[in-house]
């Protein structure tokens, strides 16, 4: 049995966690153009570990900890910023988040199982809910929020985790949706990151078995699983990916690149439009979009075992 990069690198951030992590302010980095542009880059937290991003509507990207669960709010104007304390501690990791109109973040907590809601007030992060979802072996990954739902993605069981959501985007009831039809679940790690479909009627789901690397569309009431066609191009390290309008943002995080599909409104097929790469890339993991840019957290998951002292930051390229 092959295991794959990705969980290699999951396995190693875990491990890494008892070497601590730097809670202080990272000062932005001078990294703004003569004109006065906002940064293109800007650092995170020594040792921070960072694998998610979200942003709203305010100009505040969320950086979410696989090194103790904390999250690190950066200005997108100035990439100062600061980390927000959570106190869960290192067995509580943050792999995927997002953020809705209230301000509530939805995060998926990997290896711990958890599913947690939560909003900063007053500098800290105050946990509303907490679902414990799966079983032993579960990784809750990525997650991407519906008008009526948050879905989770569990990189080793074929199995999808939906969270009902009310009408200010407050959590409900938890369930768990089996993947079937198509979806070839692996040995190893399998499913990451997850997006809407353009028509908003189903999900897509990066398989990272599937015919070398696939993206694949998920009927949420039935949990049937169909392969998109992208005319044969891959994912093979597909790992975030984000929908704006009918274009498929995917970050290729060992490739060191964004792979950029045009989709069908019902996300059933899909055309390789582009490719993004910036030599600034050190394993981007998660995309997230504000105006005219998206911004990625570098994971740097080619370090074996990250110190208090190891470099992260995240990084801002043009959309196509």
């Amino acid at each position: 049995m092959h295991r794959s990069f990705a969980r290699r690198s999951f396995l190693a951030a875990g491990a890494a966690v008892s070497a601590g992590l730097a809670t202080g302010t990272a000062r932005a980095a001078d990294s703004r153009t003569e004109s006065g542009s906002w940064p293109t880059g800007f650092p995170l937290p020594g040792g921070f570990q960072p694998e998610g991003i979200a942003i709203g509507g305010a100009p505040y990207a969320y950086f979410g900890s696989l090194a103790g669960g904390d999250l690190y709010r950066a200005s997108l104007a100035t990439g100062a910023g600061a980390v927000v304390p959570s106190g869960l501690g290192a067995a509580h990791p943050t792999a995927g988040l997002k953020i809705n109109d209230h301000g509530r973040l939805y995060l998926a907590g990997a290896a711990s199982r958890e599913i947690r809601v939560a909003s900063v007030r007053g500098g800290r992060l105050r946990i509303e809910r907490t679902y414990v979802v799966g079983s032993e072996g579960t990784m809750v990954n990525d997650v991407v929020l519906t008008p009526g739902a948050a879905w989770f993605t569990d990189s080793y069981k074929a199995q999808l985790y939906g969270v009902a959501l009310g009408a200010r985007g407050e959590p409900g009831q938890s369930w768990t949706l089996p993947l079937a039809g198509e979806w070839e679940q692996g040995p190893d790690f399998t499913a990451n990151g997850i997006a809407r479909t353009p028509d908003g009627r189903g999900l897509i789901v990066v398989n990272t078995v599937a015919g070398g690397g696939s993206l694949m569309r998920v009927e949420p009431r039935t949990g049937v699983a169909r392969a998109v066609d992208l005319g044969g191009a891959t994912v093979p390290n597909g790992d975030g990916i984000l929908l704006l309008g009918r274009i498929l943002y995917v970050a290729q995080q060992w490739q060191n690149a964004i792979d950029v599909f045009r989709l069908d409104a019902a996300g059933t097929r899909g055309v390789a439009v582009g490719r993004i790469t910036d030599p600034r890339f050190r394993i981007p993991t998660t995309i997230a979009a504000y105006r005219d840019r998206l911004y990625l957290p570098n994971a740097r998951f080619d370090v074996e075992a990250p110190t208090p002292e190891t470099d992260y930051d995240a990084v801002a390229v043009p959309r196509l």
